[in-house]
């Protein structure tokens, strides 16, 4: 019996013993294409070796020292380098060790700006339903996945939402994406009149939606429209790009696509690859121009700015752009489309495919044509993981897609360096994977 207590307390689940590439290897010798990245994680895939000497070369001149008393050699070389290629005014860097505590810490950062400023009486922030921030407090507050909320209510923040961009359910017929993604916006425009403004301090949103709704772009203009409606009323826009950032749709931040740049912007996964535990704010100028001449910033945990970690960090960057890993994020990107399209562009029960660069998903529905889900007891997308990892096939399903429980959908996230018949490989065995659990799910 495991003395952890696993995600699931029930489930039997392999050991992971090895990796190597695209794939991860379990102790009895079964290797599986990692196409989900674990969870758009592993950007330069497993053991790297470029990456693994960064870490043994720092470990050698230093693993650990607190910010409180140092800074240090690889967070300054690694904010340097963030902030060079950040958008907009993004010029400085506050390190973490995850998505979730980046979040938690942007919505302090965020408040006490205000504080800063004089303006307490903004409290509120503003965010999108069918969105995943992470599963501290403070982000789950502002997420909209509801039952990752549900037991924890109580103890949640005030945080408000409105509908998510997402086309597929939400366009109306004969309108075109950049009406709707204008309509889609001004539901920001109506929840701010409700609430009061300068109640507000800020709105938070993914540039692509992930674990919820399954790599959902926003519409053309959606987010120039959610830039303009910020800056008329002073609020701060806080991008969440956890997961669909750091080249993971084919620019290094998924933001630049359309053509904004936000206030304070949250990234972790691809910034280390998996390699070690890093995420970081990337903090406006204006931001950081407040802090400077008002007070510090009262905020800190134990391992931000770790040594090991940003090395790691700085050195999967560098992988990154000397092997031109971008270029091949949009070819591969493009394949996996193409390919997805191919194989599931007529299947009966699947009713969108969605997606930027090496960023993709699928929806399944029961019908086409009215768009209803599968019976949700069914647990569709449990069954299409478990038979996709019997075909040695790691993807990332989730339940509760079209209303926080009913829906299913598969993401994929598969590391920048995969090649043509990977992704071909990955395509097949989904496809096997999805026919073999639809069908286990009508005949039970």
């Amino acid at each position: 019996m495991s003395h952890i207590l696993h995600r699931q307390i029930h489930h039997d689940y392999p050991i992971a013993v090895g990796g190597e590439g695209v794939t991860v290897i379990d102790r009895e010798g079964r290797r599986y294409i990692d196409a989900s990245g674990g969870a758009a994680v592993s950007c330069l895939g497993h053991q790297h070796p470029d990456v693994l000497a960064a870490m043994h070369a720092q470990l050698d001149r230093l693993a650990y020292a607190h910010t409180s008393f140092f800074t240090s050699e690889p967070a300054e070389a690694l904010a340097d380098d963030l902030a060079a290629n950040a958008p907009g005014d993004l010029d400085h860097v506050y390190f973490v060790s995850g998505g979730s505590e980046g979040i938690e810490t942007a919505l302090k950062m965020a408040r006490q700006y205000f504080v800063e400023r004089g303006e307490t009486g903004r409290r509120r922030f503003v965010a999108r339903l069918q969105s995943y921030h992470g599963n501290t407090l403070g982000a789950l507050s502002v997420g909209g996945n509801a039952w990752r909320k549900a037991p924890f209510e109580p103890l949640l923040i005030e945080a408000h939402h409105i509908d998510p961009c997402y086309a597929y359910r939400h366009q109306q017929p004969g309108e075109s994406a950049e009406a709707y993604g204008e309509r889609a916006a001004d539901a920001l425009e109506r929840k701010l009149q409700e609430l009061g403004p300068e109640t507000v301090v800020a709105f938070v949103a993914e540039t692509v939606v992930g674990a919820t709704l399954g790599a959902v772009p926003p519409a053309p203009g959606y987010f120039k429209r959610i830039r303009e409606i910020c800056d008329r009323h002073g609020i701060l826009l806080i991008l969440d790009e956890v997961m669909c950032g750091m080249g993971r749709t084919g620019t290094l931040h998924a933001c630049e696509q359309d053509g904004v740049a936000p206030d304070l912007m949250v990234i972790a996964k691809g910034l280390g690859g998996g390699f070690a535990p890093i995420g970081a704010v990337l903090i406006s100028d204006r931001i950081y121009q407040v802090f400077s001449k008002g007070g510090d910033f009262q905020h800190g945990h134990t391992y931000i700015g770790h040594p090991l970690a940003c090395a790691t960090g700085l050195a999967v960057q560098q992988v990154i752009r000397r092997d031109g890993l971008l270029d091949n994020v949009k070819t591969m990107g493009a394949r996996l489309e193409r390919r997805l399209a191919e194989r599931f562009g007529n299947h009966h029960h699947i009713g969108d495919i969605r997606g930027r660069g090496l960023f993709q998903g699928i929806e399944l529905v029961a019908d086409r044509s009215t768009k209803a889900p599968f019976d949700l007891s069914r647990k569709l997308h449990a069954r299409i993981k478990a038979e996709a990892m019997r075909r040695g096939l790691m993807v990332y399903p989730m339940g509760g897609t079209v209303d926080g429980r009913s829906g299913d959908h598969v993401l994929l996230a598969p590391p920048f360096i995969v090649d043509d018949a990977t992704v071909d490989a990955i395509v097949e065995r989904l496809g096997d994977a999805v026919d073999a659990a639809i069908e286990a799910t009508q005949s039970a």
